[in-house]
């Protein structure tokens, strides 16, 4: 097949769309409804990022897309009982590639509803049981098992987006786009980061571990698929923190932290604990939490709305109880697109965790930011490869 016929562009004014090649057929097959032009691009920037996970760490890798940046990414390490908890799906079964959906998924649950899917292998019962669960528009993979399928086939009363990619397909050198009426061209980016990159460590502390390289690995690869301005917290072999598309690096990097913050907090005894309602829906419980973690969480309790959500009165959590939680936090690794220009970032990156970074450098102030990570002992990578994605 060499074209596609799309409902409509990024909105429904933009017609008439299509996706098409120019030489050969389309390395996408549409197995079960009918995906849309926002859809196809997180789709296919999303299976660029999870097949260059796995091809760097061995493991399956999941992503969870929105508008064409990732809200999680992961490869299939096994969950801790927490995690199983926070990410709701400790009576299942969790096959690698499931995990690592879980993972995907569970970041930040909130970014992701609605989401596009893209799995590195194909897609097993398991996996298609947690998709099942989801709001999610779609989902790309190089195969699915007959029983993912059916299970799939049924979601959104039948209209749900199952699109199968060729594995083996390998994109022409040249890739173009237009603006304007005006056709871009470039170099698609073949760019492959593993190990190499992080060779050059310039701080007074050069001891990284194995899980530290592979945290950092990760977080390149994520931003390799992020829009740019561009931040990545990463830990335990999945993205925590995203921050995608600001226009100041430091902004990003506070995003990033906070969505990382957030996914920590959630780990607090006291958000492990709260005690939601009968038939609370999905959506609503996840909202909820992140409303009670958040600092506007005494407006709610000030207007009575806790008695829609919870079956008991939850205890405020303070801003104290939050920072020292958050303090417990550790071995974060940072990924960042471009050079950090200032040494804000670093002191930002400190409260979240962070222990190891890794940045192209090329800064005028890099030996200021070099300095600051040796004051909180970090270490961190130049590696001199730019990843921004427009």
């Amino acid at each position: 097949m060499k074209e596609i016929q799309l409902k409509y562009g990024c909105n429904p004014n933009q017609k008439p769309a299509r996706v098409f090649m120019e030489n050969g057929d389309l390395p996408i097959t549409v197995l079960n409804g009918r995906p849309g032009y926002i859809n196809l691009l997180d789709a296919l920037n999303g299976w660029q990022l999870v097949k260059e996970l796995k091809e760097a760490t061995g493991l399956p890798a999941a992503t969870s897309f929105k508008h064409v940046s990732p809200a999680g990414a992961a490869v299939g390490n096994p969950l801790s009982e927490t995690l199983k908890k926070i990410y709701f799906v400790g009576d299942v079964e969790l096959t690698p590639l499931a995990s690592a959906y879980a993972r995907a998924r569970g970041a930040d649950r909130m970014s992701s509803f609605g989401d596009f899917i893209s799995l590195s292998d194909e897609c097993d019962e398991a996996t298609a049981l947690l998709i099942k669960k989801e709001v999610s528009d779609g989902v790309i993979a190089p195969s699915y098992s007959l029983k993912a399928l059916e299970i799939l086939k049924a979601k959104k009363n039948g209209n749900y987006c199952i699109v199968q990619i060729d594995k083996d397909y390998i994109p022409e050198p040249l890739e173009k786009k237009q603006v304007f009426g005006i056709t871009f061209e470039q170099g698609h980016n073949f760019m492959k980061i593993d190990n190499s990159a992080l060779v050059n460590i310039v701080t007074k502390n050069k001891v990284i571990s194995e899980e530290d390289k592979q945290n950092l690995i990760i977080s390149l690869i994520v931003l390799k698929y992020t829009q740019s301005n561009s931040v990545c917290f990463v830990k335990d072999g999945q993205a925590i923190g995203i921050g995608a598309g600001q226009q100041s690096r430091v902004h990003c990097t506070r995003l990033a932290g906070q969505k990382a913050d957030n996914w920590w907090l959630r780990q607090c005894p006291k958000v492990l604990n709260l005690d939601f309602v009968d038939g609370i829906k999905r959506a609503d419980r996840d909202n909820a939490i992140d409303v009670y973690i958040g600092e506007e969480y005494m407006d709610v309790l000030a207007e009575g709305k806790w008695q829609t959500i919870f079956k008991t009165k939850p205890q405020v959590f303070t801003h104290e109880e939050k920072v020292a939680w958050i303090e417990k936090n550790t071995n974060v690794a940072l990924g960042s697109d471009a050079f950090f220009p200032f040494g804000d970032n670093i002191d930002r990156a400190k409260k979240s965790g962070v222990t190891v970074i890794a940045q192209p450098g090329g800064s005028v102030r890099d030996d200021l930011v070099i300095k600051q990570a040796d004051i909180y002992n970090m270490v961190m990578c130049f590696n001199g490869i730019r990843l921004f994605h427009h």
